[in-house]
């Protein structure tokens, strides 16, 4: 039980700063990829929790994409088994639909492609504790599913963060970025930040510089809440090459 199950999309994707807090917390990652062929346990005996991070696809391709299909029916049991899930832009889009809410792009086309404000709801405070900005990469947002409560409010994208129950989260944006990440992606996807939306190469940068630590702070106290530890006494320490 003392391993965290990670379901990712693409063959270079990154665990980043959620895997590096894991490894810290003691916990070993079992990374599986399901667009590349890798299975999904049926079983979750073995693991604390699952997280299921990002990717390019949607979260509606699943009359097109057999391994979406799969990762929708298999979230059920992961919440069924109530083991603790996080869900991260493409991850908490799945779960969204698996909650039976809509997954759409935004009606003026726009993207979220670099570093944004989100603020706390009355509600989110207990996880959120004051504004910050954070790191975004997608053109399509969720609904908030019936039963579930918002957490976190953004300008262009309303809905950035909510919970289901005690033990399922999703997050619009991406807490586990570090700077090799955003050069990675900014290089393979440079056409995209020419989309409407989207903010300069540069600007990821600078941004990260600037608001990496108060993510990183909030991160390990987040994941010490989602994984029932005490958040007060967290002393991860932050990946200084973030």
């Amino acid at each position: 039980m003392n391993q965290v199950l990670l379901v990712v999309h693409q063959e270079t994707s990154n665990p980043g700063l959620v895997g590096h807090f894991l490894k810290t917390k003691g916990y070993a990652l079992d990374m599986r990829c399901p667009a590349l062929g890798d299975e999904l346990p049926q079983s979750l005996e073995e693991h604390a929790a699952v997280v299921v991070f990002g990717g390019p696809m949607s979260a509606n391709d699943d009359h097109t994409l057999p391994f979406i299909r799969q990762e929708l029916d298999w979230i059920e049991q992961v919440l069924a088994a109530e083991k603790p899930f996080l869900g991260i832009c493409l991850g908490a889009q799945l779960l969204t639909r698996v909650l039976g809410a809509q997954v759409r792009s935004h009606p003026q086309a726009i993207r979220e492609i670099g570093y944004y404000p989100i603020t706390p709801t009355a509600a989110g405070k207990e996880y959120f504790q004051t504004p910050m900005h954070v790191y975004h990469w997608h053109q399509e947002g969720f609904e908030i599913p019936l039963g579930a409560t918002l957490l976190a409010e953004g300008e262009n994208f309303a809905n950035q963060a909510f919970c289901y129950g005690d033990f399922a989260f999703g997050l619009q944006f991406h807490p586990e970025i570090t700077a090799e990440m955003i050069d990675l992606w900014t290089t393979k996807a440079a056409d995209q930040l020419q989309l409407p939306g989207a903010q300069s190469r540069q600007q990821h940068f600078e941004l990260h510089t600037h608001h990496s630590p108060t993510v990183q702070s909030w991160l390990s106290r987040f994941l010490a809440h989602w994984l029932g530890e005490d958040p007060t006494r967290q002393t991860l320490r932050p990946l200084s090459a973030a």
